[in-house]
């Protein structure tokens, strides 16, 4: 049964992928390079439009994390961790990840190289990598590629949503797997 399942899903994207632009072209009737094409036109536009957006936000992280203001945020914070009984290692993870997902991909990566996949940190970083978003990274670039000038509440109601998957996975990793 599982080798069945595993042969389903090892097949299924290319299938996606070639069963789109079939449909597309053959049922639809649609022409499917020309579409292709304009929409990569668009996206290209697009594309330049975020650069600033991106390099504002990326300067701003970099600022943040060589300014040690990461580091006094964490030695606040890790007394109550260590009472508590959480792994300190994955506060950084849970500042990072509204932020920036190479970033905190990086470091989910570094936690799991470090402490093992199968160890209670890397499967709470890995459940945060999965549960939360990178809330600030969207309101730049989304919000900035259509002009929204105001997310205050979305920025409160994402980053609201990142402190709950944090804790969430924090909790329910605990839960399972002690």
């Amino acid at each position: 049964m599982y080798n069945w399942f595993s042969t389903i899903s090892s097949w299924m994207i290319p299938a996606i992928i070639v069963f789109i632009p079939l449909y597309a072209a053959m049922r639809r009737k649609l022409p499917v390079y020309e579409t292709f094409v304009e929409g990569a036109k668009d996206g290209f536009g697009t594309a330049i439009s975020i650069i600033p957006h991106l390099v504002g936000m990326m300067v701003a992280i970099s600022m943040f994390r060589a300014s040690g203001a990461m580091e006094l945020m964490l030695s606040a914070v890790r007394p109550l961790f260590d009472w508590l009984g959480i792994p300190s290692e994955v506060l950084p993870l849970g500042l990072l990840r509204p932020l920036t997902g190479a970033g905190s991909l990086a470091f989910t990566a570094d936690l799991i190289g470090t402490y093992g996949p199968d160890s209670m940190i890397g499967r709470i970083a890995s459940t945060i990598q999965g549960s939360t978003d990178t809330t600030l990274y969207v309101l730049t670039v989304y919000f900035g590629a259509v002009a929204v000038r105001r997310t205050r509440y979305a920025l409160k109601v994402g980053l609201f949503s990142d402190m709950v998957g944090f804790v969430a996975a924090i909790m329910i990793c605990m839960y399972i797997f002690r």
